[in-house]
């Protein structure tokens, strides 16, 4: 795979990927509004998965889970502008404002798809990224922009951006349940459902009565072997959407939970 990024700041920059495919599993810690100039990106979240490809605006709110599976099309590769709305920056942003926000349920991604406001701000963009000297504090004019373009297109969109809430203790068996397919360190998984490592781990024994690691990893054979043999999908695809990061990994595993490769379910009724 080959990556390549200009950076206007940390906040903006131009992504870009060569090869057939880039998947990863991530949890966003700032919002981030990404524009495509090419390629197609697929995002899978425990309630949904989203399709985007040119053209698209969207918007992913922080501390969110999901697998992300970027692909090149039609000879170009998968090429985005992404700028990263940081809780430093909304601080600074809503300081003046009389914002009540209510607590946060799990927010969704927001589309902004061929809207003119929003595509000119981040295609204004462009041109900067080829500059070796840039205007000074042009990033935070653009940064500022987009945010008052984003309330003026949702009403509602305060309730995401001014929210500066850190996730509280919730139900630990609820939020495993629906996202044990996601690859995340423990550590991750623990800071979501509000606990430090140590009684994450205590409470997951509890509930679970073995390891994080070893209960993860059965959920996620169980549901490969569920989409495989139910859903009739191809190990590859399978194999990313549950939490594996490469097929090789995924089939040994699967072969020795089940006995079986899971190349030998295709096309097979069990």
């Amino acid at each position: 795979m080959e990556y390549k990024a200009r950076y206007i700041t940390d906040d903006i920059k131009l992504s870009s990927y060569e090869d057939r495919f880039f998947k990863s599993d991530m949890m966003f810690d700032h919002h981030m509004l990404v524009w495509f100039l090419s390629g197609e990106t697929r995002i899978v979240q425990a309630d949904a998965t989203y399709y985007f490809g040119k053209g698209d605006i969207f918007l992913i709110p922080r501390n969110q889970l999901a697998t992300i599976i970027n692909y090149p099309k039609d000879g170009q590769p998968h090429k985005t502008v992404v700028m990263h709305l940081s809780l430093d920056r909304l601080r600074e942003f809503y300081a003046n404002k009389n914002i009540r926000t209510k607590p946060l349920t799990t927010p969704k991604i927001y589309r902004f798809n061929n809207h003119p406001l929003l595509e000119s701000c981040l295609a204004s963009l462009l041109p900067y990224f080829d500059m070796k000297e840039l205007p000074e504090d042009i990033a935070s004019i653009k940064i500022t922009e987009a945010i008052s373009i984003l309330r003026t297109l949702n009403k509602e969109i305060d309730q995401v951006l001014a929210n500066f809430e850190e996730p509280g203790k919730i139900n630990l068996v609820d939020y495993m349940e629906r996202h044990f397919m996601y690859n995340l360190p423990i550590e991750k998984f623990g800071y979501l459902t509000g606990r430090s490592l140590t009684t994450f781990k205590r409470d997951f024994k509890k509930a679970f009565n073995t390891t994080p690691q070893r209960w993860l990893t059965q959920k996620r054979l169980e549901l490969a072997h569920y989409q495989l043999t139910e859903k009739k999908r191809k190990p590859l695809d399978v194999c990313y959407e549950v939490g594996f990061e490469n097929l090789s990994h995924f089939s040994f595993a699967f072969k020795k939970q089940f006995g079986y490769a899971p190349s030998q379910l295709v096309g097979r009724s069990l």
